[in-house]
């Protein structure tokens, strides 16, 4: 079989050759480039930095005068004045008030009393006589009885907003208000989730009938009561 190809010019018979001359040529570059020293001139500015060498390390020391402290103050001692013993001296005479067989006694018309102040509002829950409700005036318990007309009067007068139904309003609304010294109702306050139920709650208080007033020790205060009215939908 004829060879296509020229024996003397095939490179793989020497490649183990050149590749060993190629390595020792790398390492040879790579050791010149570690080994490799540059000088550099030294500048102009920095050789007038050299200092004579006779100048000393240590620098002489900083002498700082300061001024003289101010004197002393001096105390003067205070000026003692000698009194003379036989300068008149006037006493008091404070007289005993305890009383004797002679000392007058008032009697019991000549002397003021004066009553404890009373407040003008006392709660329901402390006060001595609870305002009466028209109809408490014969019962035992009128505290009871007055809580017990309050909710008949509301569930008589109780009528639910038609605006109310259609809006889908319902919640509980606190009332408020006070019975006067005469008996009267005033001083309303509402508090509910919408101002139409407020209103109706209002309408039923302002139909309460009137009433004997509260009183504290005899005398008519005014009396605040609260009470909640519950709009529901059925």
């Amino acid at each position: 079989m004829e060879l296509k190809k020229n024996p003397k010019l095939e490179l793989k018979k020497n490649s183990l050759l050149y590749f060993s001359i190629g390595m020792t040529t790398v390492l040879l570059l790579a050791y010149v480039a570690l080994e490799w020293k540059t000088f550099y001139e030294t500048p102009e500015f920095a050789q007038n930095l050299d200092m004579p060498d006779d100048i000393d390390d240590v620098l002489p020391p900083v002498i700082i005068n300061l001024p003289p402290p101010p004197p002393p103050k001096i105390q003067t001692p205070p000026v003692i004045e000698i009194v003379d013993n036989e300068k008149d001296i006037i006493e008091t005479v404070i007289e005993a008030i305890e009383p004797n067989q002679d000392t007058e006694i008032a009697t019991i018309d000549d002397i003021d009393f004066t009553k404890d102040p009373v407040d003008d509002v006392i709660p329901f829950t402390v006060i001595e006589d609870v305002p009466v409700f028209p109809g408490c005036e014969g019962s035992d318990d009128k505290r009871a009885c007055f809580q017990e007309m309050m909710q008949k009067h509301i569930r008589k007068n109780f009528r639910y907003p038609e605006i109310a139904q259609e809006m889908g309003q319902q919640g509980r609304v606190h009332v408020v208000f006070v019975i006067q010294k005469d008996g009267g109702i005033d001083e309303v306050r509402m508090r509910g989730p919408h101002e139409v139920l407020e209103t109706e709650a209002a309408r039923i208080i302002s139909k309460l009938p009137k009433m004997t007033p509260g009183k504290q020790r005899g005398n008519p205060v005014k009396v605040p009561f609260s009470i909640p009215i519950t709009f529901r939908l059925q």
